[in-house]
């Protein structure tokens, strides 16, 4: 029987521009000087190297990084279906919901403390679920 899953951890991606700096930090080749030869590209390009071996790359692609450091290119329209940004939250709320974690305090105890709106309560969900980025602070 097919059952559904979802992703259980977070990536750190950045969009492919083709820019030098880019080739250089994940370590890029042409498809033609990397020594490898995918009888379905129809003319060179760039490719990146994975723990597959190589993989075509494409401006605009993203490239993810994962849990052992490893990069794979993910074509734009497939990112965007799969990955979303994780919310921003100020400081404060990120040393509540760590503090609250710490604890062992539920997720609904956050919301009996304060008089919330829905679009804040959702944030703090999925900030708390999905992980978050503490937003930069103003000086």
């Amino acid at each position: 029987m097919i059952k559904t899953y979802r992703k259980t951890t977070t990536i750190k991606a950045e969009q492919f521009d083709g820019s030098q700096k880019m080739i250089k930090k994940y370590g890029i080749e042409d498809s033609a000087e990397s020594g490898y030869n995918d009888s379905d590209w129809e003319d060179e390009g760039l490719c990146i190297p994975t723990k597959e071996g190589y993989l075509r790359i494409n401006n605009g692609d993203w490239v993810a990084t994962g849990i052992d450091g490893e990069h794979w290119p993910i074509a734009d329209d497939v990112f965007r279906k799969t990955y979303a940004k994780l919310p921003v939250i100020s400081r404060v709320w990120a040393d509540t919901i760590e503090e609250y974690k710490a604890n062992h305090y539920r997720l609904s105890e956050i919301f009996t403390e304060w008089d919330w709106n829905y679009g804040g309560q959702e944030l703090i969900a999925r900030a708390w679920l999905d992980g978050y980025q503490v937003e930069a602070d103003n000086v």
